[in-house]
């Protein structure tokens, strides 16, 4: 099982082969791995992954302390079941290099809250007719149980707070990757207001520590050509520091031969007086 952590972002459209096509743009990761959990140490095999950054002065000190060996401030955590977690380590960092175009996966989020809602909206019922005698009883419920037990039974469908809980939604497909951005372009819609934390989970193997491996081949070209600048520069000292050394020891040479002379030109002046 492969996991991210992610913030949902504004719906928009992206074209495929001359067909509009509605995305959920998700900034997702890079994720860092601050805890790894194994059977023999917990009694379950799970990794607790990081993501976004938080002020210092806004989390306490045992927090601090957790993410020290990791190295990072978070601002959302949270745990993953695997099969087995022997083979990460804290600090292991989780990137979108992990998924693939047309992957399918499952994405979880916090619904929308809708406050109290009656039972057209919270469950669909149909409500009664408009006409023949009814009124202000369109939306009404109706009878709520039998008149034996005298109460309402447990998961009676009813008027109630609607929203505001974990909802997962299953078979979505991914539409493309920015790597360079940190984006998952999902087809259809996530659950979950704009900018709420989302997670990201499919089938197959966890591959952590990708983006430091795919470094495209422009910059380390960049990064070679520094390294030149940086030997050339090296060496120009070098050069200068030599003649600075040959300088000296010119001048230290020199220096018995000027001071005979200047003892020479004393005695021709006091000779003189």
């Amino acid at each position: 099982m492969k996991f991210i952590l992610g913030k949902k972002l504004s719906m928009t459209q992206v074209w495929k082969n001359d067909k509009v096509m509605a995305v959920t743009p998700v900034l997702a990761g890079p994720c860092v791995v601050t805890q790894v959990k194994t059977a023999n140490s917990d009694g379950y095999e799970a990794l607790q992954i990081a993501f976004g950054t938080r002020k210092e002065k806004n989390i306490n000190k045992p927090q601090l302390g957790h993410f020290k060996a990791a190295d990072v401030k978070p601002a959302h955590v949270r745990e993953f079941r695997l099969e087995k977690a022997d083979n990460f380590k804290i600090g292991d960092v989780v990137s979108v290099e992990s998924f693939t175009e047309g992957e399918t996966i499952n994405v979880s989020g916090v619904s929308k809250g809708k406050g109290f809602q009656g039972v057209v909206k919270r469950h669909g019922f149909h409500g009664f007719r408009k006409t023949h005698g009814n009124k202000d009883q369109e939306r009404m419920p109706g009878a709520i149980g039998p008149k034996g037990p005298a109460h309402v039974f447990k998961g009676t469908k009813m008027g109630g707070r609607m929203g505001g809980e974990k909802v997962t939604t299953t078979n979505l497909e991914i539409a493309s990757i920015d790597a360079e951005k940190n984006i998952i372009y999902v087809k259809g819609a996530v659950p979950g207001a704009i900018n709420s934390l989302v997670s990201i989970a499919s089938h197959g193997e966890l591959q952590v520590n990708l983006k430091a491996t795919s470094v495209p081949e422009e910059k380390i070209e960049e990064k070679k050509e520094e390294v030149v600048e940086v030997e050339t520069v090296e060496e120009k000292i070098e050069e200068k520091k030599e003649e600075t050394a040959e300088v000296k020891e010119l001048e230290v040479k020199a220096e018995p031969e000027v001071k005979e002379e200047e003892k020479k030109e004393d005695k021709k002046e006091e000779a003189q007086a």
